[in-house]
Order: C-alpha cells, then structure tokens, then sequence
C-alpha cells in the first residue's frame, strides 16, 4: 500500500497546454477584423492587455494568436513600437484619398464626414432592416464594453459608423466610408486619447452613438440625421478643443 501510494505521488500530473481552441478563436476574429478593414493597413493593433480585456481571454493567448498572425504575414511587429497590419492585407476600394499629412486634413476629414454621414444616418433610419439593426447593435454593444472597461475602441468606433452606411443601402456612401477609413481611424485614434481623462467623457461618447441607434431603429430619420451630426461635431470639438483651423488660409 506504502509503495503504490509513493509510485502516485511520484507521477506528476500533465501540465495543460494553453487552450488551442481560445487561441484559434482569437486569431480568426482578429484576422477577420484586419480583413474586414477595420484596422486599416499600416495602423497600430491594441496591446496584449488591451486586446485580452477586449476579447476576454489572457495575454498569453494574445500573444499566441499575434504570433500566428505574424507567421502569415497578416502583421508585422516594431521593436518597442507594437503590431501593426500589412499593407497588403486590407481590401482595397476603388475610391482613394490623399493621405492625411496634416492636422488640417483631420478637420478636413471631419468636414466631408459631416456632408455624408448624417444623410446616411437619415436614410439607414428609412430603409433599415433587422439585419442592419443587428449590425448598428453588435457595434455598440461593443463600444459599450469597451467603455466600461474604460478604453476607446477605434475599431469598434469605425464599425458602428460603416454599419450605419451600410443600412442606408446606398453603395456612394459605403464606398466613400471604405475609402476613408485610414484617415477616419487617425481622427478616431486622436479622440480616444482626448477622452482619457474623466469617465464622464467616454459615457458621454457612448451616449451619443446609443442616441443614434435608437433614432435608426425607431425609423426617425430626422432624429438620426441630428443625432450623427451632434456627434460628429462634437468628436470633433474635442478633438480640436473648440478651435478650428481656418482652412481658407
């Protein structure tokens, strides 16, 4: 009895590898995200903590699935810098912009936004179906964990807008959005940093993108267009602290 008792106590037990099936999962959904253009080429990805408390799972398996992304050449790594997403990766649009050089162009970009981006609001509002619903919703539910963990989520930001576009079933607007999303995300990017400061500031912004869903799915189309405009305008008072620049100079 005293021997088969030590033989037991000499067998370790197996030590349990890190789930493959979390570290297939969490690389498929961020393969899909850089797929889908949600992190435009050549921008930054998340940190490991970032992205752990995003997906809800640990920083090693993070950096399993970063690791596979690499070996596919879907990301590439600077020394000190992070992940970033190839340039070849990302679906490429028939419509191309200058790319943003300047402060000015962010306002310029927050300019055009605003001569599209509320009418695209005002017609998902008329022409929304419960699929596009569904979308506009999974985009804020996201940004609604992200604000509870007190992070700004440009990917999650810039989905909410394209689902918007997309339930105005206008294809103008989808592509003119799909062009736009590297300079979108540099303006998105800047704001989130703006926001981190008081708690009220991200509730705030969350608010606004609820505001505009209820409007979308309630079909008030007139509440959608000033809702999207509300907020874009406020994005972009934020961002620029009230101060414009004069783009006529």
């Amino acid at each position: 009895m005293a021997m088969a008792e030590t033989v037991a106590e000499s067998i370790e037990p197996p030590i349990k590898p890190r789930s493959t099936k979390l570290v297939d999962r969490v690389f498929e959904e961020l393969r899909q995200r850089i797929q889908d253009g949600n992190y435009p080429p050549d921008t930054r990805l998340p940190g490991e903590h970032e992205l752990a408390a995003m997906l809800g799972v640990s920083r090693p398996v993070v950096r399993d699935a970063l690791g596979r992304l690499r070996e596919k050449g879907i990301v590439y790594s600077r020394q000190g810098a992070g992940t970033f997403v190839q340039a070849s990766v990302s679906p490429q649009t028939q419509l191309a912009y200058s790319p943003v050089k300047t402060i000015a162009d962010i306002q310029r970009c927050y300019e055009f936004r605003l001569t599209i981006e509320p009418y695209a609001a005002y017609f998902a509002a008329q022409r929304r179906d419960d699929a596009a619903i569904k979308k506009i919703a999974d985009a804020l539910a996201e940004l609604r964990d992200a604000t509870s963990h007190q992070l700004h989520r440009t990917d999650a930001d810039f989905m909410f807008h394209r689902a918007v576009t997309e339930a105005a079933n206008n294809h103008y607007y989808t592509a003119s959005m799909d062009a736009l999303k590297p300079h979108i995300a540099v303006g998105m990017h800047l704001h989130g940093l703006s926001l981190m400061g008081p708690r009220l500031q991200l509730e705030q912004v969350f608010a606004e993108h609820e505001k505009i869903y209820r409007a979308i799915a309630e079909g008030r189309a007139d509440d959608a267009r000033e809702a999207m405009r509300i907020h874009l305008e406020g994005s972009r008072d934020r961002l620029f602290e009230g101060k414009v620049l004069d783009l006529s100079i």
